[in-house]
């Protein structure tokens, strides 16, 4: 494997985009070794789509595409990041009995703590923010199965 691995994709600020962006991240963690039938691969796909929904929700037509960055480094820490134009970053929804929603980014804290990785919240250069997730890279180990010749 690679000392280091990066992948990107920029999609509309749309509801359909949540799925291309859990397609595209799951894609590429498969390419790079994580099955995709994995507990991770599971909490992964949980976490970006909470932070795609959060970018597509939250933006208030503000933001009208948002960027999804996927980096592998000595495959030791896996790094999803997503990037909206918006300037507010997310802020924590006092409890409520009756509230549908803003439980998002609680979601995704507790996923990240429980796998022992860290969230960043960012500003960009350009005015907006990246909620990023930096985890353990944790590739299910597969038996290696060898071919032995047995001499006449």
């Amino acid at each position: 494997m690679a000392d280091h691995l990066e992948a990107s994709v920029t999609l509309p600020s749309d509801p359909a985009s949540v799925s291309a962006a859990r397609a595209y991240v799951v894609g590429t963690l498969a390419e790079w070794g994580l099955p995709a039938d994995t507990e991770v691969s599971d909490t992964v796909r949980l976490i970006i789509s909470e932070l795609a929904t959060n970018a597509v929700q939250h933006t208030f037509g503000q933001s009208p595409t948002f960027t999804v960055d996927v980096v592998l480094d000595r495959d030791e820490h896996l790094r999803i990041g997503v990037t909206d134009g918006h300037p507010r970053f997310p802020r924590r929804l006092p409890a409520a009995v009756q509230q549908d929603n803003g439980r998002g980014l609680v979601i995704i804290r507790w996923l990240t703590a429980e796998c022992g990785g860290r969230l960043r919240i960012r500003p960009t250069r350009e005015g907006g923010k990246t909620i990023s997730v930096e985890l353990p890279w944790a590739v299910p180990v597969q038996p290696v199965t060898t071919a032995v010749q047995q001499e006449p």
